[in-house]
């Protein structure tokens, strides 16, 4: 028994359009998210208050003389939560400069007072650096949390 011939019209049409569709490259897929990502530690043994808040960014660091660039951030309370700590930066891959040098670095704070920072470069992205860094953050003194 064969397809009904309004069948075999419908289905040959449909195969001639998608086969059209293929050769032409079709609705173009948006380009994929890109992201950063890693922990977040310090050495001291000392736990975070349930409120510090902690502030991820992903800079551009490519000029001396100017200020970084951010261009992406994550920020999140403790939420009683203690160190490592994991983030995820995304980004858009459209904005990245191969020439250009990108970096993350991340702070910690307790009532709005500075208690951990990075003190060194965490390089990503470009000059065959990683997407994933793990940041060891030092404490900058004064009361240590509670």
């Amino acid at each position: 028994m064969s397809p009904a011939p309004g069948l075999a019209a419908a289905l040959a049409g449909l195969l001639a359009f998608g086969a059209a569709a293929c050769a032409s490259g079709g609705a173009k897929p948006s380009a994929p998210a890109a992201s950063v990502s890693g922990t977040i530690a310090y050495r001291e043994r000392a736990a975070l208050p349930h409120a510090a808040v902690i502030k991820v960014q992903l800079v551009d660091v490519s000029r001396a003389d100017a200020p970084a660039t951010v261009l992406g951030e994550q920020v999140f309370e403790a939420g009683g939560k203690q160190v490592p700590f994991t983030f995820e930066i995304p980004y858009d891959p459209a904005a990245i400069e191969p020439r250009h040098s990108y970096a993350v670095q991340a702070r910690i704070e307790v009532d709005g007072q500075l208690r951990f920072i990075n003190d060194q470069r965490y390089a990503v992205i470009t000059r065959g650096a990683p997407t994933r860094v793990d940041l060891v953050l030092k404490s900058v003194g004064g009361p240590a949390p509670r």
